[in-house]
């Protein structure tokens, strides 16, 4: 449903931009593809947002995933210094951005798509509320804008979820693994030769579930946060309704505080069902290959069962500590950058104006 919304949206914005190039034109004036240098603002701001802000945290990311595979019986990384330091030790500083490439290859369209997606699936779900109101001045509430966030985080996780994949198989391999994979196009025809095209899909739906409260509170949480701050003014954070960077990253920071902790059980999942059906899974996992145990999951409420029965509930929020430290600078960074590239290219970024 709010699919075809953003449709028609989209359709109506297009016929309006034609109306007013025919209108000008006919008054002989050359008229610029405004929407079009638009979008393309938007895509850009997007996708420099994500890679600077990844990159930034990309050692952090890395510990989490090892930390969410890690088998029990075969500890090797034990809290966040200890394992930052063992990367370092064992790996060196490569070691600390393994699997980052690819994280950008990924994180770069998905997040233009993200941000893109927002904007289109806020202003839709603004034009109905406002028509089912009566109100041309009404703004969008928190829950509609956690509705435009969960929009936009299936949008964009869908179409990157194989690079996602790939990704944390790679990220998983270490020193004394048994590389399975050399690359991103290597790790890619591997999964389709071996497993076939829906392996790459392999735990979509706990990241479809995920997705829906953490992107969705995240972008609900910072325009919400943004707004009271910008109406209330307290301790003069607000100047000329402005909010200033470091206020800024405060609220993108308490935004990615909320939406990880909420989530943060299905990316364990998820991250754990993406190695099934590997080869060297066990023995990437348990660090050495000391257990070739298959890694089998029927599917994510199995993933759950086996994980809570064999490793307790607390397993569900294994990496949580590095991930609470990577995520609140990442999606804070993410925010600011976003808004600053829009505005060096003088893009509005309002959507409630």
């Amino acid at each position: 449903m709010a699919s075809e919304d953003v449709k028609s949206e989209s359709a109506v914005s297009t016929i309006v931009n034609l109306a007013e190039e025919a209108k000008l034109a006919r008054e002989g004036v050359r008229a610029p593809s405004y929407a079009v240098l638009s979008i393309c603002k938007s895509l850009v701001a997007g996708g420099v947002a994500g890679g600077v802000s990844r990159t930034a945290v990309a050692p952090l990311e890395r510990l989490k995933i090892l930390l969410q595979v890690q088998n029990p019986h075969n500890i090797k990384y034990n809290g966040t210094i200890q394992g930052l330091k063992y990367i370092w030790r064992t790996e060196g500083f490569r070691g600390l951005f393994k699997g980052n490439g690819t994280n950008c290859a990924r994180i770069v369209p998905n997040s233009a798509v993200k941000f893109f997606s927002y904007e289109q699936a806020s202003k839709g779900i603004l034009r109905l509320y406002q028509q089912k109101t009566g109100n041309e001045d009404a703004q969008l509430t928190p829950l509609l804008r956690l509705g435009a966030g969960a929009c936009a985080g299936i949008i964009a996780m869908s179409a990157t979820y194989p690079m996602d994949l790939v990704r944390g198989r790679l990220t998983v391999q270490t020193q004394n693994s048994p590389y399975r994979y050399r690359g991103i196009f290597h790790a890619l025809s591997t999964v389709l030769r071996e497993e076939g095209p829906r392996a790459l899909y392999k735990g979509w739906l706990p990241s479809v579930i995920g997705v829906i409260p953490y992107v969705g509170l995240n972008f609900s949480v910072y325009e919400s946060l943004k707004d009271f701050l910008i109406q209330t003014k307290p301790f003069g954070l607000v100047e000329d309704n402005e909010l200033s960077v470091t206020t800024r990253l405060a609220c993108g920071a308490a935004a990615g505080t909320v939406g990880q902790t909420v989530a943060y059980p299905l990316d364990v999942i998820r991250r754990r069902m993406q190695m099934v059906g590997w080869n060297n899974a066990a023995s990437v996992v348990t660090g050495d290959g000391r257990n070739k145990a298959p890694l089998e999951y029927t599917g994510m409420i199995d993933a759950f069962r086996k994980t809570v029965r064999h490793e307790g509930f607390g397993a569900l929020y294994k990496g949580l500590v590095p991930n609470s430290v990577k995520v609140v600078p990442s999606i804070a960074i993410a925010f600011v950058t976003y808004e600053v590239v829009k505005d060096i290219l003088g893009v509005e970024i309002r959507i409630s104006d």
